[in-house]
């Protein structure tokens, strides 16, 4: 997904899975790179462009070429997380920020940074999520998306207590799109740092807190 911010774009092809010429895609691939460009993503305001001036793919959208029979159901799952589900696009950012921060995925948190400020999240909030901490949330909602998300995503799983309390909240379908939306974006952070994808050039990647340490000094 090339970004396109205040005039900066990243030219700089992914490390590891070389950027694909969009003249030069097969039929299949050309289905997927028509999904990823068009429909939902398209009707939106474009505060992220998905390809660079030649047309290429870049962000977690150029590895979905690469796999046609993966990359069109995968592109539309993040269609759905992304425009059909029942969360708003505060709680949507703050999921997908939380997944970021956990996997300390640069270019998520730079993309989704971006579409978090856009959906109204304070400097105060995206900073305490950045650094693990937790956001000051006054609306329940959001609150219980943000712990929920961040125990799916730190343990891959959610206690009884709280998922009786997400369950009241978010209703059974709220809870099933927040796990989908925590699957999804930890699935794409993880290709993200297989294939060495960063943030646009000229723009700073995002400063992680140290991890904290054993008493022997080494990592947990």
């Amino acid at each position: 997904m090339d970004l396109d911010v205040g005039g900066t774009r990243d030219h700089r092809p992914s490390r590891r899975l070389p950027l694909l010429d969009p003249g030069l895609l097969d039929e299949s691939q050309r289905e997927v790179y028509g999904a990823i460009t068009g429909g939902s993503r398209a009707e939106r305001p474009k505060l992220l462009r998905y390809a660079d001036d030649a047309g290429r793919l870049h962000g977690p959208f150029n590895a979905m070429l690469y796999s046609p029979p993966v990359g069109l159901p995968l592109q539309e799952l993040g269609a759905a997380l992304r425009f059909r589900t029942g969360f708003t696009a505060r709680e949507r950012e703050i999921a997908t920020l939380v997944v970021a921060a956990h996997s300390r995925s640069d270019f998520q948190w730079y993309a989704h940074e971006l579409l978090g400020r856009d959906a109204g999240l304070t400097e105060a909030e995206l900073t305490a999520l950045r650094c693990g901490r937790d956001p000051v949330l006054a609306d329940v909602r959001e609150r219980i998306v943000h712990e929920a998300g961040r125990q799916l995503a730190v343990d891959g799983d959610v206690g009884d207590p709280l998922y009786v309390e997400a369950v009241a909240v978010l209703g059974r379908s709220g809870v099933v799109e927040l796990a989908t939306l925590v699957g999804y974006y930890a699935a794409l952070a993880l290709q993200l740092r297989l294939f060495r994808v960063a943030v646009p050039e000229g723009e700073p990647a995002p400063e992680w807190p140290e991890r904290p340490s054993n008493a022997d000094g080494s990592s947990p």
